[in-house]
C-alpha cells in the first residue's frame, strides 16, 4: 500500500514509483553489495543438480516452485496451512466479485505478470484498471485526487485477484508438489544434506528456499542448526513488521467517494484508509473496504466482530450523516495478526533498505530467502517484490 497523504517523508515505495515514472534506474542499486549485481537474466545453463525444499506456498514460494519446474529441478513445497496463497487470501462468496483479504493492488506495470509466467506470447486474459483524474477522495473533510492520497500507478484487478493469477497460470504446473499442514519446526544445515523437520515428517534436501514470514522468524518459530549468522539474526530481530487489518462492508447504496484518507497517530508507524472495493467491477454491489496497517489497526484489531461493525458504522456515520448505518447489509474482516503462520502484514515502509537487504541474503549457499521481506533492499512489502525475490533466489541457487 502506498503511503497516504499527510506524511512528510517519502517512503521507499513512493521513491520506486517516481523512478519508474521517470524511466530511471533505482539509485539505491549501485550501493547494494556486489553479490546482488549478478545479471541473472542471461543464465542459460544450470550447474545445480539435486533437490530443493521450498518452505511456504505464498507468492514467493509458488513463484520459486514454478521457476524450478521450468528449469527441470526436483523440488517439494512444504506449506504450514491447509491451502496455498499466504497473504493473497481471497473471499469468493461475499459478493459477486473476489474480495482480496490480503494483497489487492498491482503496484507496478503489467509486465510483471509476463515476467512471473515466463512464457513467450502468453495470453494474460484478465483486466486491471487504473484510477483516473475523475476519481476523487476525501482527506480531513476536503476533496482531493486519488494521486494526492497515494494512488497514481496502482491498478485494481477486475473480477480477478492476485490469487487467481497464481491459480490460473502457475498452480497447474506445480500443484502435485504441494504438501499441506507441514509446519516446519527445525532446519539443520550442518552437513551436505539439509534436514528439515516438520510437525509431521522429516525431509532432506540439497538446498532450501525459505519464504516463511519474517515475523515468524522473529518469534523463533523455526530452530536453525547451526544458528543463522549474527548479521542475519540482528536484521530479523530489528525488522519492524506492521500489524495488518482489513474489513469489507456491503451497503445498499454508494454514498462514499473512491477513497477516504486519514492521519494516523503516530503517523510514521501506520496507515489507514477506506476505499471503494467495488471500483471498476462488473457488479451492482456496493462494497466499501477498510485497510489499516501498524498504528492504523487500532482499535479495530482488538474489537469483537459485533463491536467492530458498530465502531466502523459510527465512524462512517459521522462523515456521511448517518448513511452508513441506514444502508448497512453485511461485512467481513481479516486480522492478519491472528493468522497462525503469518502473524502480521508486511515490513513497514520506513524500514532501512540495508536491513531488508540483509534479510534477503542467502546463508552458506544452502538456505535461500524469498518473500516480501527478503529482497535486495530496493523494494519490499508487495506481491511483485515477493515474486522478484523468488526469481532472484532461484537464479542464485542455480549458479
Amino acid at each position: 500500500m502506498r503511503q497516504l497523504i499527510g506524511h512528510k517523508n517519502m517512503t521507499r515505495k513512493e521513491f520506486i514509483k517516481i523512478c519508474s515514472l521517470l524511466g530511471i534506474s533505482i539509485p539505491l542499486q549501485p550501493l547494494l553489495a556486489k553479490s546482488y549485481q549478478t545479471d541473472y537474466n542471461h543464465i542459460t545453463s544450470n550447474k545445480f543438480e539435486g533437490k530443493v525444499l521450498i518452505i511456504g506456498a505464498g507468492a514467493a514460494g509458488l513463484t520459486a516452485a514454478y521457476r524450478l519446474f521450468q528449469k527441470g529441478i526436483d523440488f517439494q513445497i512444504l506449506e504450514a496451512s491447509s491451502s496455498y496463497g499466504g497473504r493473497m487470501k481471497t473471499a469468493v462468496d461475499f459478493v459477486d466479485f473476489p474480495i482480496p483479504l490480503g494483497a489487492e493492488w498491482l503496484h507496478v506495470e503489467r509486465s510483471i505478470f509476463s515476467k512471473i509466467v515466463n512464457k513467450p506470447n502468453i495470453n494474460l486474459d484478465f483486466t486491471t484498471k487504473s484510477y483516473t483524474s475523475e476519481d476523487y477522495s476525501l482527506y480531513l473533510g476536503e476533496e482531493v485526487s486519488m494521486e494526492d492520497i497515494g494512488f497514481d500507478i496502482d491498478q485494481k484487478f477486475i473480477g480477478f485477484s492476485w490469487l487467481d493469477f497464481f491459480k490460473k497460470y502457475l498452480i497447474p504446473s506445480i500443484e502435485d508438489t504441494l504438501l499441506y499442514n507441514q509446519v516446519v519446526k527445525s532446519i539443520n544445515y550442518t552437513t551436505d544434506k539439509i534436514i528439515v523437520k516438520t510437525s509431521k515428517d522429516i525431509f532432506t534436501a540439497d538446498k532450501v528456499i525459505l519464504t516463511t514470514p519474517v515475523k515468524m522468524l522473529k518469534n523463533n518459530a523455526i530452530e536453525f542448526t547451526p544458528q543463522l549468522p549474527e548479521d542475519k539474526r540482528k536484521a530479523i530481530n530489528k525488522t519492524t513488521v506492521w500489524d495488518g487489518f482489513k474489513a469489507f462492508i456491503e451497503f445498499s447504496e454508494k454514498f462514499y467517494p473512491t477513497a477516504i484518507g486519514f492521519k494516523t497517530s503516530p503517523r510514521k508507524p501506520g496507515q489507514k484508509m477506506y476505499y471503494d472495493a467495488s471500483y471498476g467491477q462488473n457488479s451492482k454491489r456496493h462494497v466499501l473496504a477498510l485497510f489499516t496497517v501498524g498504528s492504523g489497526t487500532l482499535p479495530y484489531k482488538q474489537l469483537s466482530d459485533s463491536e467492530l461493525i458498530k465502531y466502523i458504522l459510527n465512524e462512517l456515520d459521522e462523515i456521511f450523516d448517518g448513511k452508513a448505518s441506514s444502508n448497512y447489509i453485511k461485512h467481513i474482516s481479516q486480522n492478519w495478526n491472528k493468522e497462525p503462520f503469518i502473524n502480521g502484514a508486511y515490513v513497514y515502509d520506513h524500514e532501512s533498505w540495508r536491513t531488508v537487504r540483509e534479510l534477503g541474503k542467502s546463508v552458506h549457499n544452502k538456505i535461500f530467502f524469498a518473500g516480501t521481506a527478503y529482497t535486495d533492499g530496493s523494494d519490499w512489502g508487495s506481491v511483485h517484490s515477493a515474486a522478484n525475490s523468488a526469481i532472484r533466489a532461484v537464479n542464485e541457487l542455480l549458479v
